[in-house]
């Protein structure tokens, strides 16, 4: 299983795997801890049975942790091929959920470019309004205001404001990936990493 990381293609669906492997692995080790237990000292209440008890915490955590990621859906390869054809030289992200208190936004892809986010979400379950709203409000938390955020659900709505992006980041030789590059830890983030950073 090649390793995939948050904004690349493919994120979620490697997420799952991931998650189901691990999950498994620590049932696995929880039962077997367990079961030892049981045999060797015909008795629960052993050393074996506390070290498998401890051992549910990060079991539970990875279910969760699982069971968020199988709820996701990511982007689909039609619309990542298409996406491709217009990306140029903009740093497109994909497959991330975007959290908040209320719900999960479903992410198909995202561009940031010179005060310009863009999303495209193949997820009907929510109003593209509140998908907005919530990165508005995540933005400025984080010292990034007065930013353009729209959210397209037509995958030809969002081509055509890649285009229009492209060309804004050629006129001003915009290079997305050599700011992201460039930023040293322990400084302000980007506002590209912000909104990887209140994804899942």
């Amino acid at each position: 299983m090649k390793k995939c990381y948050k904004g690349d293609f493919g994120y979620i669906k490697y997420r799952k795997q991931l998650g189901i492997i691990r999950t498994g692995a620590f049932l696995l080790v929880v039962l077997a801890l367990f079961v030892t237990g049981l045999l060797l000292f015909d008795s629960s209440k052993n050393y074996l049975s506390i070290i498998a008890a401890l051992l549910c915490l990060p079991t539970g955590w990875s279910a969760v942790n699982l069971i968020m990621f199988l709820r996701a859906k990511g982007c689909s390869e039609s619309s990542f091929a298409r996406i491709k054809e217009h990306q140029g030289g903009l740093l497109v992200r994909f497959d991330h959920v975007i959290t908040s208190y209320d719900k999960n936004f479903n992410v198909a892809a995202s561009t940031v470019l010179d005060k310009n986010i863009c999303c495209l979400v193949e997820d009907d379950s929510f109003d593209l309004s509140d998908l907005e709203k919530h990165i508005r409000k995540m933005m400025a938390q984080n010292g990034y205001s007065s930013y353009s955020i729209k959210a397209f659900s037509k995958l030809d709505d969002f081509c055509t404001r890649l285009d229009q992006l492209e060309r804004i980041r050629s006129e001003k030789s915009i290079d997305p990936q050599a700011i992201e590059d460039s930023w040293v830890p322990g400084t302000q983030e980007t506002a590209a990493s912000v909104l990887l950073s209140i994804s899942l």
